[in-house]
């Protein structure tokens, strides 16, 4: 990788070396500096949030529109979300009064996704799982990220083995913008707390034993002792185990 890349929507310059020194100086601040400071650098309209509605999203969705009301957020809406996440989306979005981006898959390739494989033909190989994740989450990522510079994401050291070295600035070579995680450093513990104090909303299934929460044939709650990992595609590597989004 050069020193230097440059972003195909707006050939906005990225300099591979002013965000390890990003990385330097806001690790040791306050997260909310980190988002202010990534939103006022590339404007209101040229950021945008990633929300899966976990704790992180949630987390984060309350500190980008307490900063700014007017602030991007989008949902893949893949089509096979528990009940329980369509209900938290509703509440919300009313509890902060704003409108989610709602991106789903293409019609066409879903359907001869499911005619070919039938509606469960994820279970059967990793790579017809990874195609599903393409079709549902990777391809409507694509097309959101078309119109930003930079996208805002929970993801955290401690979720698994495949995040332990995230930094809170990155380069995402794949769709040459910026990525931010400001929770890379926070525990869950502190998520919980954050949770908590500000009475943020929350999905229920987490009171069940569930810790990741995606597409509902895909997650399962935990045994006692798994990391909080384990409920996602429980029956691959987990070395292997993420769907594309998070491609590094």
């Amino acid at each position: 990788m050069t020193n230097t890349t440059f972003n195909e929507v707006n050939h906005l310059k990225i300099d591979i070396k002013d965000i390890k020194e990003l990385n330097e100086k806001f690790k040791e601040l306050d997260t909310k500096r980190a988002i202010e400071y990534i939103i006022s650098e590339l404007g209101i309209d040229r950021v945008i949030l990633a929300s899966s509605l976990s704790i992180e999203d949630q987390v984060l969705t309350h500190m980008i529109l307490k900063f700014d009301p007017k602030v991007r957020v989008f949902f893949l809406d893949t089509g096979r979300h528990f009940q329980e996440t369509y209900d938290l989306l509703d509440e919300t979005r009313k509890r902060y009064n704003f409108n989610y981006e709602i991106y789903a898959p293409d019609n066409k390739e879903l359907e001869d996704y499911i005619k070919e494989n039938g509606a469960n033909g994820f279970y059967e190989s990793i790579d017809l799982r990874k195609s599903c994740c393409h079709i549902r989450k990777v391809n409507p990522l694509n097309r959101v990220l078309k119109t930003v510079d930079g996208w805002i994401c929970g993801l955290r050291r401690e979720q698994s083995v495949t995040r332990d070295d995230i930094e809170i600035f990155e380069y995402d070579e794949t769709h040459s913008m910026y990525k931010i995680n400001p929770l890379a450093y926070w525990t869950e513990e502190e998520i919980w707390e954050y949770i908590k104090e500000n009475n943020i909303p929350y999905n229920r299934l987490y009171k069940k034993g569930y810790t990741s929460i995606g597409c509902q044939p895909c997650t399962r709650a935990l045994a006692p002792g798994e990391d909080i990992r384990s409920g996602r595609w429980w029956w691959e590597n987990p070395l292997k185990k993420e769907c594309g989004l998070h491609r590094r």
